[in-house]
């Protein structure tokens, strides 16, 4: 509620409705709200030997469920994102997997938002530390746009905007911003 009457205009519930009442406050004052998956861990807990018959089911399922929740409550469906939440919950392996397969969770029609600045799952997968994760984290985040995400939570903000950017412009959607090479 504080954060709200303070001017925020979106509810980031990195927990999955872990707390029931942030998804009713988000819609009591028409607010974006942001429907996480964890896969049902505690939060603030490491997952140990999580396993899913299917990552990528188990997030829609759980991600929309909470969308429609949201937006009964009074949340904008365009402000209703779903977040496939990496690292909450699931391995580098569930990551990768998300990733691959982002095409189906962008299929369900809610916009999807995704925070993968230094996971451990870019970590893991390119055995570097925190520090040294931006070229990896860069690449997902490339790889997401081109398909369709809505939305990204990122820590190097303008690296990840000419990313997006340069994405945008090789699918066609932008043109370039300065363009005199072989024009004059």
């Amino acid at each position: 509620e504080s954060a709200i009457a303070a001017g925020a205009g979106l509810v980031n519930d990195t927990w999955a409705g872990w707390d029931p009442e942030l998804i009713e406050v988000a819609g009591h004052h028409r607010v974006g709200y942001v429907c996480s998956h964890t896969g049902g861990i505690t939060p603030r807990t490491r997952p140990h030997r999580v396993h899913f018959d299917d990552v990528v089911a188990d997030v829609i399922a759980e991600t929309t469920q909470l969308a429609e929740r949201a937006a009964a409550l009074g949340c904008p469906e365009d402000l209703t994102f779903i977040d496939p939440t990496h690292d909450f919950g699931k391995n580098t392996f569930h990551g990768l997997e998300l990733l691959r397969r982002i095409d189906e969770v962008v299929a369900t029609g809610w916009p999807v938002l995704m925070a993968l600045s230094n996971k451990d799952f870019v970590g893991e997968t390119l055995d570097r530390g925190v520090g040294e994760r931006v070229a990896g984290t860069l690449a997902a985040t490339a790889w997401s746009a081109a398909r369709g995400v809505a939305a990204f939570r990122v820590h190097e903000v303008a690296e990840t905007a000419d990313v997006i950017r340069m994405t945008a412009a090789i699918q066609g959607e932008v043109a370039p911003l300065a363009t005199t090479r072989g024009l004059a």
